[in-house]
């Protein structure tokens, strides 16, 4: 009987989204690739997930990972060929995903959440600080080579550098930017933020693409 690939369902410029693609792709693992509008999420997606959030992914025997570090974990506990796992500072996503990622959101989206933008902005850059630190001993987070905590922790960065980019070009953080560059020059970050037209249930099939290089 012939197997149904993995789905996934996505957004692009989710930065959850974003790393569960990056791992995905790091570990050549081939699946269906469904982009979805957030105003319109389709019923195939809520009736696996009612939660509604991406990234989702629908393995072959109809289990669902719907958080994104999962899916990392997923991808990469059954290839690893870049060797992701190894070194990983799970402690730095942890804070990435609570305290910096609150600080973000309300620098982002000061209006939505009424709060003083200048304030969270500072309190997030003092998790910066960290990494810059992190970074003048090893050229990434993961050690010696790109590995699971850049990724996973990137797309945020990305994110927060966006909010107000000239500013965060005038900071003292000169490895971090370097590395935030390099991350978003990259080869493997133009493959993960490839435009996908969203997805309807008649689309033929459109799959990420499973060249790794970072060249």
């Amino acid at each position: 009987m012939k197997m149904t690939l993995p789905v996934l369902y996505t957004f692009r410029r989710c930065p959850y989204a974003m790393r569960a693609r990056l791992a995905l792709l790091s570990s050549g693992a081939n699946c269906e690739c469904r982009e979805i509008r957030l105003s319109e999420k389709p019923a195939a997606m809520l009736d696996v997930s009612p939660k509604g959030t991406v990234p989702v992914l629908v393995l072959s025997e109809g289990h669902v990972i719907n958080q994104s570090l999962d899916i990392m974990k997923w991808a990469l506990s059954h290839s690893d060929p870049e060797h992701w796992l190894k070194n990983a500072r799970y402690d730095l996503i942890e804070r990435n995903d609570t305290l910096f990622k609150y600080h973000l959101d309300h620098y982002k989206y000061a209006t939505r959440h009424q709060s003083d933008p200048h304030h969270h902005r500072q309190e997030a850059f003092r998790i910066l600080l960290d990494l810059e630190k992190i970074l003048n001993i090893t050229p990434f987070l993961n050690g010696a080579d790109f590995g699971l905590t850049d990724a996973a922790i990137a797309p945020f960065i990305r994110q927060f550098f966006a909010t107000d980019s000239v500013w965060f070009a005038t900071q003292n953080i000169p490895r971090l930017q370097t590395w935030l560059t390099d991350f978003i020059s990259s080869h493997r970050f133009e493959q993960i933020m490839h435009r996908f037209s969203p997805w309807q249930p008649d689309d033929a099939p459109v799959f990420l693409r499973n060249d790794v290089s970072n060249r």
